[in-house]
């Protein structure tokens, strides 16, 4: 709908109510153009529609791959997507990402907690619905000058100009855009699961990511102890999340299952199987099993028979089984065939390192049973990206026969090599890893989990070393509020930011001459307008 039509709905909505008094249709219009999605299920159904035509271009075109950082606050999310917007034109392409972790570390009422699902689980959609309240929040003030534009224009009597501020007006691109959403292990069973993601969907979100680890032994990806469960448990997460989906009439929701086999060699159960060669026989052939002669059955023992032949799973004290030794790539590509046969539509998986070739390689098997298997990936910070590149390059060279004896392969991360041809090459291959990975390695969605926890971190660190050093107050101006007027960062306008235009504008509607507004000769924000 354009401005005008918005105009004249209003306009048909107000004439009837006579005693309406001082209701301005143009004024009405603007409101609800800036309140576009007025649920979290509008949020959802329109980003579901987004991330399905992402997904069918990528498949046209590995190039067309997708991108998200991960946030933790609304003014995070909000910030992430103002700056593409002004850097890039659009927001095509770009996802928030939620991170459990960054929930877990930050946003819990426990305090800082690890990411072993300890936080309140109404702690992660309460996170989606603030990232998607500053969302809208971006749209109402890029509208709201907008239409202050627009004014001035009428009011200079500069039709070109009002025409054209008026096609960007019916042209806005919203900055709602999807968010990939970390669900954890779906803290309990299924029902549990369930009863979740609807509340993940309600807020907002379009794309729930769910782990095969046990939900009461969650560990962080990349931590050592993790634990999965067999296929038909998961697979059961997977159903009750696409029920939330098509009970909500979000059709297009999209299920992201990752699996953690790779880095975790143990299990709490042993799998139910029906027949020999079914899923869960396939689970349990995975268990470092030793062969048992029935006079040595000892106490307690817990026994299952192969191929005929009785075996003992070895157990740890933990009540635990272990899984053989080197199977976690195997049992990787089974997780992902199963789960995308049963109602996911995105892998993720976890690895212990960027490398393009172990993950296209597991892709490539498991696109011998499904062929547009596609995967996000968790381009992680725990990744010591430096080094795993630099070590990629030595050991290319090495093979290829090429001079490596002025590098020290365990001391690569050293500054010493920093201006050397090897790191030279490495900071390329991490460069375009991401596009070289949507390309070789079946990857859709490149997301880094926890990047502005560490951007938080960092640019507080080097804050308080210069204010509270010799530097002083010279520590803010030179660093920060001179850089954001350089940048044209628009938070440097914070009375704006926070909404403060919004509001005067309202008041105009609601009190016409009457209103007493904050953005007049005294505010000193105007020491900004240059």
């Amino acid at each position: 709908m354009t401005y005008q039509q918005s105009i004249i709905e209003a306009d048909r909505t107000i004439t009837p109510n006579s005693h309406w008094d001082g209701i301005a249709a143009e004024s009405v219009a603007r409101m609800r153009l800036q309140n576009r999605f007025r649920t979290g299920l509008d949020i959802a159904r329109y980003t579901a529609a987004i991330m399905r035509r992402d997904m069918a271009a990528y498949d046209a075109d590995p190039a067309n791959y997708t991108q998200s950082l991960g946030c933790w606050h609304g003014f995070i999310g909000q910030q992430k997507m103002i700056s593409i917007k002004k850097h890039f034109g659009t927001t095509k392409g770009r996802y928030l990402y939620l991170s459990g972790w960054m929930v877990a570390a930050l946003r819990s009422e426990f305090g800082p907690l690890p990411d072993q699902s300890m936080h309140e689980k109404t702690s992660v959609p309460a996170l989606i619905e603030e990232l998607y309240t500053f969302l809208r929040q971006a749209d109402a003030r890029e509208l709201n000058q907008l239409f202050r534009d627009l004014d001035a224009a009428r009011a200079a009597g500069d039709q070109v100009r009002a025409a054209k501020i008026q096609h960007d007006i019916d042209t806005h691109e919203t900055h709602i855009v999807p968010i990939v959403a970390d669900i954890d292990a779906g803290f309990g069973n299924a029902e549990a699961t369930y009863l979740l993601a609807k509340k993940f969907i309600e807020a907002g979100a379009c794309c729930i990511q769910i782990e095969n680890q046990v939900s009461d032994e969650k560990q962080c990806g990349h931590q050592d102890g993790k634990v999965t469960v067999p296929h038909e448990d998961f697979i059961a997460k997977i159903r009750a999340v696409r029920y939330a989906f098509l009970e909500l009439g979000v059709d297009q929701g999209v299920i992201v299952a990752r699996t953690d086999s790779l880095g975790a060699g143990l299990t709490k159960q042993i799998a139910f199987t029906r027949e020999a060669g079914d899923i869960g026989d396939q689970y349990n052939s995975f268990l470092d099993c030793e062969p048992v002669d029935p006079a040595t059955i000892g106490h307690g023992d817990v026994l299952i028979t192969r191929d005929g032949q009785l075996m003992r799973p070895k157990r740890l004290p933990s009540n635990l089984y272990q899984f053989r030794p080197g199977t976690g790539e195997d049992r990787c590509v089974l997780d992902c065939i199963t789960s995308l046969q049963n109602g996911a539509d995105l892998l993720w998986i976890e690895t212990e390192k960027p490398h393009i070739g172990q993950i296209g390689g597991m892709v490539s098997r498991i696109r011998e049973a499904i062929p547009d298997a596609k995967l996000v990936y968790n381009n992680s910070p725990s990744f010591n990206w430096t080094l795993n590149f630099r070590q990629q390059v030595y050991d290319a060279w090495a093979a290829d026969g090429k001079d490596v004896s002025g590098y020290d392969r365990a001391r690569l991360m050293s500054v010493d090599y920093d201006t050397t041809p090897l790191a030279e090459e490495a900071d390329e291959r991490i460069r375009t890893f991401q596009r070289d990975a949507a390309r070789e390695a079946g990857i859709f969605h490149h997301l880094i989990t926890l990047p502005t926890y560490h951007t938080a971190a960092l640019s507080t660190d080097n804050l308080a070393k210069e204010y509270f050093g010799e530097a002083g107050m010279l520590g803010y101006v030179k660093g920060v509020q001179r850089q954001e007027i350089r940048q044209g960062i628009a938070c440097v306008k914070h009375q704006a930011m926070a909404g403060s235009d919004i509001g005067d504008d309202h008041k105009e509607y609601f009190a016409r001459d009457a209103a007493l507004k904050a953005g007049g000769a005294h505010n000193t924000m105007n020491q900004f307008a240059a």
